[in-house]
Formats: C-alpha cells, sequence, structure tokens
C-alpha cells in the first residue's frame, strides 16, 4: 500500500531547483479548510479545500497561507506557477525536497 501512495505522490509532487511542486485542486467556498483533503485520481492531484471564495484571488491568498503554515514555511516562499485562474494549479514550494513533501503528505493522508 505505501508503494501505491508513493507511486500516486510521485504524479504529483515534482522536484524543482528551488524547492518543490505540488499539483493541487481547490475547492473554494468549503465551509472549513482542509489540507490535505485527499488525493484526486482523475486530476493527479492533492485537493484543498478552502473558505475564501474564487474571486479577487482570495481563494489562491488563502491557499498559499494554508500551504505555507503546513509546510511551516514563509507565505513568500509558496507560489502559485500555473493555474492562478483555474481550480487545478501547480503550487511551488522553496526550500523543501520533494521527498519531505511527499512524506508529509503521507503522514496526514495515511497513505491513501
Amino acid at each position: 500500500m505505501a508503494s501505491d501512495f508513493m507511486e500516486k505522490v510521485s504524479k504529483v509532487v515534482k522536484k524543482h531547483q528551488n524547492g518543490a511542486t505540488i499539483n493541487l485542486f481547490v475547492t473554494p467556498g468549503a465551509k472549513t479548510i482542509i489540507f490535505p483533503a485527499g488525493y484526486n485520481k482523475w486530476r493527479n492531484s492533492i485537493e484543498i479545500k478552502v473558505k475564501a471564495p474564487a474571486k479577487d484571488a482570495k481563494a489562491n491568498k488563502e491557499a498559499i497561507k494554508t500551504i505555507a503554515n503546513f509546510f511551516d514555511k514563509p507565505i513568500k516562499d509558496v507560489y502559485i506557477v500555473s493555474g492562478s485562474k483555474n481550480r487545478l494549479k501547480t503550487i511551488l514550494v522553496k526550500g523543501i525536497t520533494a521527498d519531505e513533501i511527499s512524506k508529509r503528505l503521507k503522514e496526514s493522508l495515511n497513505g491513501l
């Protein structure tokens, strides 16, 4: 089961010269903020639910803040690389390895 999870994560988390990227599927307007909220196998992404609406980049800002807090990084180290106007996004987290991200996701998702 662990190898199955790591295979899923390898599609979602990628090495980057400044850290690592994560494919996210954002659900705005949720009742509570949840990250990680699960693995979306159709979009090969980790799900995140945010309270903010998808208007005036509010959901993006809340997603960035949530991810920064989850990985104990300052907000300035988390960027949207692509998908700023889409629910499917690629996020760069600076100063962290893909292995560290994978480990934290695995712990939180219990190897889903």
